[in-house]
């Protein structure tokens, strides 16, 4: 069965007026309150998702959020860790939690797991008991990935995908979490064994293409309450890290949006 999660034919639409301000994730400090918050206080470090805020996001010097998005940061995560977490950590943890349903002891294949949300989501699925193969991109992806405790990582870009695969998982993979498309994600899911499932945050291009009796579900991160309590819930009990390739100052957002078409790891970070 090739199933398509409804959240794929939607389009969400937000009442935004130009010039509309970036940035979909971010921290920093408490300045001023609603006349209706009470579990804050001026001077709280805090952290939150951003996207679809009708008020913009958070490249600029102040942020006006609603309070059900923000959280005081936890004590393992730096303020520029906090700023590049919640939005890719949401969107890895709703594809393995909600969308995959990922259980202990399962063995699940995560491509582009020296990204973004790719390094989020081997944290957490090896915290959640799984048994976790990485597709990482270059060898400097590789290192980085294996320090974060994974059972097996391979290069995407040189290494025999499809041999270290079937030699992890003889009968197929219970599940992949693809956080890119293209060829070599495309030929990595070969490995899914029948009856196994794959998601994939919408917006990934070209839509992954897999045989009948496989499940396939496009999901989208958008910001939840319930999502971001668990999000950081776990990154309090399981020490989650988060990567910073490169910081760049907010008017050099410029350089930032370039070096995106680059090799990094991990995320990049705006320092305003």
């Amino acid at each position: 069965m090739n199933e398509k999660a409804d959240t794929r034919k939607c389009l969400v639409l937000i009442e935004s007026k130009f010039p509309y301000v970036l940035g979909s994730e971010g921290a920093g400090s408490v300045v001023a309150l609603g006349e209706k918050v009470s579990s804050f206080k001026v001077g709280d470090k805090v952290y939150a998702p951003g996207f679809l805020n009708p008020k913009g996001g958070f490249y600029a010097e102040y942020v006006a959020l609603d309070s059900k998005y923000v959280f005081c940061i936890p004590d393992n995560l730096t303020l520029s860790e906090a700023g590049v977490i919640s939005g890719v950590g949401l969107t890895a943890l709703r594809g393995l939690e909600d969308i995959l349903e990922l259980e202990q002891d399962e063995t699940i294949m995560i491509f582009g797991a020296s990204g973004g949300i790719g390094h989020l989501s081997v944290q957490l699925a090896k915290n959640m008991g799984a048994r976790v193969f990485a597709i990482a991109s270059g060898d400097d992806g590789v290192t980085m990935v294996k320090n974060l405790g994974v059972d097996d990582v391979v290069n995407g870009r040189k290494d025999d995908i499809l041999s270290a695969a079937s030699t992890f998982a003889p009968n197929g993979f219970d599940a992949a979490l693809l956080t890119a498309g293209g060829e070599f994600a495309q030929k990595s899911i070969r490995n899914i064994r029948s009856n196994g499932r794959i998601a994939y945050p919408n917006g990934i291009f070209p839509e992954p293409e897999v045989a009948s009796g496989i499940r396939s579900i496009g999901y989208n991160g958008d910001p939840d309450h319930e999502v971001m309590c668990r999000l950081n819930k776990y990154i309090k009990l399981w020490n989650l890290t988060a990567h910073i390739d490169q910081t760049f100052l907010l008017k050099d957002a410029r350089d930032a949006h370039l070096a995106l078409n680059n090799h990094y790891l991990g995320k990049l970070c705006l320092n305003i």
